[in-house]
């Protein structure tokens, strides 16, 4: 028998071999799944948006099952996924607060210094590598849309150089929190109205160099605000576990970077394609 016939023989006889001793170590070896994971994987909604912490909607059905995760981790389902899931199997459903990502920066074009002509790649994170972004404001909104590119339900929109959010479609998976370079988006109660849209850390004279519409730490709105807005250095922050209702606090910032959310959209969310 020549080489050539003796080597393809051999190499197929290992394959037979390999494969027989994988069908033999599945028969035996194999770890039956819980069926219950196909179930809470049916009721979850399928986006796969990473938002509970897990890699995706299968990921976190496993760990819910195997592992006794919460039930009330997937914002895309809400409270009443959270509801259907605990009913199944038999657990008691930990109440669910809706939040919604906000992004704690109102300084567009028509406020904020812009210092540089910034040509190169339309990403802020690559914005922010090139010599620390084009904006006056080092913590300040750079919009170039990496947010709204990574929204898997299109509620994310750049208007006037600075990326604003739609309540009604955020289904808070917090992609876009991961994704800006200066962290200025955070997952807040969606009940929460009134927010301190600056996240500026400077004093007031130099955040007035560069923006028409930041905090400089002058603490009118902690008088305001009943224990709801605190400072922190220059900079006064909302305390989320407080409910802030005082529109007077609006009115009366000389910043002018305290804002009511404008009136919610009532489209549902649209996932991208």
């Amino acid at each position: 028998m020549d080489p050539i016939t003796t080597s393809t023989l051999c190499v197929g006889g290992i394959g037979l071999a390999s494969a027989a001793a994988l069908a033999v170590a599945e028969k035996y070896l194999s770890v039956p799944q819980d069926p219950r994971i196909g179930k809470v994987t049916e009721i979850l909604p399928g986006a796969n948006c990473g938002g509970c912490g897990y890699a995706g909607c299968a990921d976190y059905a496993r760990a819910i099952v195997v592992d006794n995760a919460e039930c009330n981790l997937c914002a895309p389902g809400g409270a009443a996924c959270a509801q259907a899931i605990a009913s199944f199997l038999g657990r008691a459903a930990a109440a669910m607060e809706r939040r919604v990502a906000i992004v704690l920066c109102c300084g567009d074009d028509t406020e904020a210094l812009r210092r540089a002509a910034y040509n190169g790649i339309a990403d802020c994170a690559a914005a922010q590598a090139t010599a620390g972004g084009d904006k006056g404001c080092t913590y300040g909104c750079l919009g170039y849309g990496s947010c709204a590119r990574v929204c898997p339900v299109n509620a994310i929109r750049i208007a006037n150089g600075i990326a604003k959010v739609d309540k009604a479609l955020c289904i808070a998976c917090g992609k876009c929190v991961a994704a800006c370079p200066r962290k200025l988006i955070k997952l807040v109660p969606a009940a929460a109205e009134i927010h301190v849209l600056c996240s500026s850390k400077d004093k007031g004279p130099a955040v007035k160099k560069v923006c028409g519409t930041g905090c400089i730490g002058c603490r009118i709105c902690t008088k305001l605000a009943d224990g709801a807005i605190n400072m922190d250095g220059f900079l006064a922050v909302v305390d989320y576990a407080k409910p802030l209702t005082n529109e007077e606090t609006v009115a009366k910032c000389p910043g002018h970077c305290i804002r009511k959310d404008p009136p919610a959209s009532v489209q549902p969310p649209t996932p991208r394609s």
